[in-house]
């Protein structure tokens, strides 16, 4: 009833998920900064999230905490399940998962569906992974995800996403959660998933030290008189700009005595 995608880079680890089940990001992904990433899918065996996180944590492989989960579940035949940690990419897809069903994995990923219109979903998504070295770990996620929801997915129809990412120190406040975003129910689940992953960046991206603008001459004078229109006036241009970007949820992409060109822009558009 599902297709996911377990991917690591560096110490980063995700999960993409996509099925025609309400709100799959509430059972199947698992994610560890530093450590691992696990989907339990078919019919997902949900004490696999923390089991195999902790056989990871005890040092297990990716593969040996595949087996360990597998072995001790009198269900294994019906549980479908991606492993990825230092040691490379596991999948492991029981015998009487519905058809079609199977997986692949590499060093650095696992791909596995369920009840998918054919082999050629787990193909196209595995292609997209491959082909998307260098870009970040949520967009390479999101790319085969993406890629095998055109490929057809699951062969009922589409209903639910999730992106689940750690990183070390990524998250906000400094928290480990990068992403965490779930589309529960929408007739068109995967695109509006990558809606939100943008919308997220939008709000608490990194600015670039190097595109930040000097809150000086004209670029002060336009953010002051933007303010303006929005009903924050005073000297202290900071203090305005943090009052108007607390209530925009951009305080994130805030820096003293300056102004990241994200942040411009969006002033411009009137954001309140």
């Amino acid at each position: 009833m599902t297709f996911s995608i377990v991917g690591r880079d560096g110490d980063a680890y995700g999960v993409a998920v996509a099925s025609k089940f309400l709100a799959v990001g509430s059972a199947v992904p698992a994610v560890r900064a530093a450590l691992g990433a696990i989907a339990t899918q078919a019919y997902a065996n949900l004490s696999y999230r923390p089991d195999g996180l902790g056989h990871l944590a005890e040092g297990s492989s990716s593969a040996a905490a595949a087996m360990l989960l597998t072995t001790a579940d009198e269900g294994q035949m019906h549980r479908q399940l991606g492993i990825v940690s230092a040691s490379g990419g596991c999948t492991f897809t029981g015998s009487e998962c519905h058809a079609w069903a199977g997986g692949v994995a590499g060093d650095d990923y696992a791909i596995q569906g369920n009840i998918l219109v054919g082999e050629q979903v787990v193909t196209a998504m595995e292609q997209a992974w491959t082909s998307s070295t260098g870009q970040p770990l949520a967009y390479r996620l999101l790319a085969a995800l993406g890629a095998g929801d055109q490929a057809g997915g699951d062969r009922r129809g589409r209903q639910s996403a999730a992106l689940l990412v750690a990183r070390p120190g990524a998250g906000y406040g400094g928290d480990d959660v990068e992403y965490d975003l779930r589309v529960d129910d929408h007739d068109q689940p995967v695109p509006e998933l990558r809606r939100l992953t943008e919308l997220h960046d939008l709000y608490f991206g990194e600015p670039s030290a190097e595109g930040l603008l000097p809150l000086q001459g004209a670029v002060a004078d336009e953010v002051r008189e933007l303010l303006a229109r929005l009903g924050h006036e005073g000297p202290d241009l900071d203090a305005l700009l943090d009052t108007w970007a607390s209530s925009a949820n951009f305080e994130m992409r805030l820096r003293p005595g300056s102004i990241d060109p994200v942040v411009l822009e969006q002033l411009r558009l009137g954001r309140t």
